[in-house]
């Protein structure tokens, strides 16, 4: 958050408005350090993004957040205090070939108005600004003191010069995800769950889905609509045209749930969903032919959350707020 005025030297530069990247300004801007945020996107939220479907938002990205360490739950809790979060299950099931199961696990916490709504929250104040940056020298002028690459690594190595020594740190892999948005004039499924409560599924040993989740529940207000994840091998073979795919999507789920057509669907493609593989460090941070240059994101740490990515982009914002302060 840059003041009118203020002496511009010594601002980073956060490329990507996603909670890694948000999370990363806000503790730069509490530092006192000058921050920027740009995105190609018209809206902060990245892979927590929604799509209006039957005059509401609905979750594409991200299906829901967990909270394991304090920080973040001091977040999650403040958002829960302004109505912002709340909890939605511990439960989902299994389908598949086999019998219906039960699956338990930690709180999944959704949001009402939908995940990027988290986002856009913590991204008040910033100064935050659509830009489709093409290479890190476009950014690296003199009152440039660091940028900050918060997105997948394959989209943060592209926007690297060859040789640049942290290139060879962006050397996590992504599987790419569609997700298929459809809605149906009432509900009829929750007897597909053991409990006759359905919240989410984990799909087995199915070519094409991975994953269904109920978003009605999930954003509390009940709407018959459902979002469903491709496998990864079936998203490979459909990147270049991802509506093609809608009808052998559409057919999958209607036949693992036993539902009716339904009255409108959306394929949104997601080339870069999810971190393949391990890797320790919380964030990379090298200096380069042009200055500090940082990454962060849910490739970053020992899971790939939507809390990992923002500790990963927290612990890069209090790192370089720490250099440059």
């Amino acid at each position: 958050m840059t003041e009118k005025g203020a002496d511009p030297r010594g601002r980073v530069v956060v490329v990507g408005a996603g909670i890694a990247g948000v999370a990363c300004a806000r503790e730069l801007a509490a530092a006192g350090v000058p921050v920027r945020v740009v995105d190609r996107g018209h809206r902060p939220g990245g892979r927590m993004a929604s799509r209006r479907l039957s005059e509401r938002p609905v979750d594409l990205g991200a299906s829901y957040l967990t909270v394991s360490g304090p920080d973040f739950a001091a977040v999650v809790a403040e958002w829960q205090a302004r109505g912002l979060a709340e909890p939605w299950t511990d439960t989902f099931c299994a389908l598949g070939t086999g019998e219906p199961a039960t699956k338990s696990g930690p709180m999944r916490w959704g949001a009402p108005r939908g995940l990027r709504s988290l986002v856009e929250d913590l991204a008040s104040g910033l100064d935050v600004e659509r830009l489709d940056v093409a290479e890190v020298a476009e950014l690296a002028d003199p009152s440039c003191a660091a940028v900050v690459l918060a997105m997948p690594d394959p989209q943060a190595r592209r926007l690297l010069a060859p040789g640049h020594p942290l290139a060879s740190r962006l050397d996590r892999e992504f599987e790419p995800v569609l997700a298929l948005a459809a809605s149906w004039s009432g509900r009829a499924w929750d007897d597909v769950a053991p409990s006759g409560r359905f919240d989410g599924a984990f799909v087995d040993d199915d070519p094409v889905l991975a994953w269904v989740a109920d978003d009605g529940r999930r954003r509390g207000d009940d709407a018959p609509v459902l979002v469903a994840h491709s496998t990864p091998g079936f998203a490979r073979r459909h990147l270049e045209d991802p509506g093609a795919a809608g009808p052998e999507l559409v057919h999958s789920l209607r036949t693992l749930m036993d539902l009716p057509e339904p009255s409108r669907t959306h394929v949104h493609r997601w080339t870069f969903a999810r971190p393949v593989g391990e890797r320790v460090e919380p964030y990379a941070l090298v200096e380069g032919p042009d200055g500090l240059v940082g990454a962060c994101g849910d490739g970053w740490g020992p899971a790939p959350k939507v809390e990992t990515a923002w500790s990963s982009g927290r612990a890069l914002g209090v790192e370089l707020a720490r250099r440059l302060g």
